[in-house]
């Protein structure tokens, strides 16, 4: 078996393990730690199917993310608790965003796409923070999870680990479908020569612009995983940082791997939360560790492990 399958199994098995580990060792924390991790790892897996093989740098990617959260902040605040209204809404929303600034960003390329992906986040930004029945900059509080009934309750924090596993399955599942159908080949051809494949014939705005949508759609889910995690939403989650976090996830783990974000988010939440535990000034150390993973591995941590599992077989 190919040594990059076995990394991506083993490390899907192990998140699979996380809550019984975590409850045998009388340690809850790591299941709503892993939890996080695998929430923003679907989030960071949406980028990387524009950015890995679309080579859309898109910096505005947590616009998705925050209106995700909020569908679910708002419907929640207006009494609507069903599960499938509050995933459909961000959804929905979300992708609807994505059509609206992908329509008018697309248009542009190199610096210019990632300015104007970044204008239109801080646009949605500060209408979060102008949202003041909402709570504005100090965010809203959810009364409660996404309601699918008894058998799913999203109280539980094991079941809820399971439902946000679950779901990185499907999208990672749909993510290869993607990049290994007709139109992923057309977009990966897209990143490597656009001029050749417009000459060719192809409309690669609409390609492009059929990616960034899925992406935002994706991304608009795990904002909605992120409110039930929290119970809780404000515009920071929107904030230009956000984006540049989810983008060095991205990075981090593998470009163009899908898996590799999942290893990218793993690293970067599992170093800023014993980072900030041992300083307050955590992100000065943890610059120089990102630097030199990025430097020394092309193809990320997914490459290093599936190096490791190649010498190991």
């Amino acid at each position: 078996m190919d040594a990059k399958r076995v990394a991506a199994i083993i490390a899907l098995a192990l998140l699979a393990l996380v809550p019984p580990v975590a409850m045998a060792a009388d340690a809850p924390f790591y299941v709503g730690l892993f939890a996080r991790i695998m929430v923003f790892a679907i989030a960071a897996v949406s980028l990387d199917l524009i950015l890995g093989y679309g080579g859309l740098v898109s910096f505005g990617h947590a616009a998705y993310l925050g209106i995700g959260a909020y569908a679910v902040g708002i419907l929640s605040f207006h009494g609507v608790t069903g599960g499938f209204a509050h995933f459909a809404t961000a959804f929905f929303a979300a992708a609807a965003a994505a059509l609206v600034i992908g329509f008018v960003s697309l248009r542009t390329s190199g610096v210019y796409f990632i300015m104007i992906t970044l204008a239109f986040s801080q646009m949605v930004y500060f209408l979060g923070v102008s949202l003041n029945q909402y709570g504005g900059d100090d965010g809203l509080n959810i009364a409660r999870h996404s309601n699918f009934g008894a058998a799913l309750d999203l109280k539980d924090p094991v079941v809820f680990y399971y439902f946000v596993f679950a779901l990185l399955l499907v999208f990672l599942f749909l993510g290869s479908r993607i990049v290994r159908s007709r139109f992923g080949v057309l977009l990966q051809g897209v990143k490597s020569n656009e001029r050749r494949m417009i000459a060719l014939g192809f409309p690669t705005f609409r390609y492009k612009l059929a990616a960034f949508v899925m992406a935002g759609a994706i991304c608009g889910v795990a904002g909605a995983l992120f409110a039930n995690l929290t119970l809780f939403v404000s515009p920071s989650i929107m904030h230009w940082t956000r984006s540049g976090e989810i983008l060095m996830m991205v990075i981090l783990g593998g470009l163009g791997s899908l898996i590799g974000p999942v290893f990218g988010a793993a690293a970067y939440l599992i170093l800023e939360s014993v980072l900030s535990r041992l300083t307050e000034h955590w992100q000065a150390v943890l610059g120089p560790i990102l630097i030199l993973v990025v430097l020394f591995s092309k193809t990320g941590l997914y490459g290093l492990f599936a190096m490791g599992a190649r010498r190991r077989g």
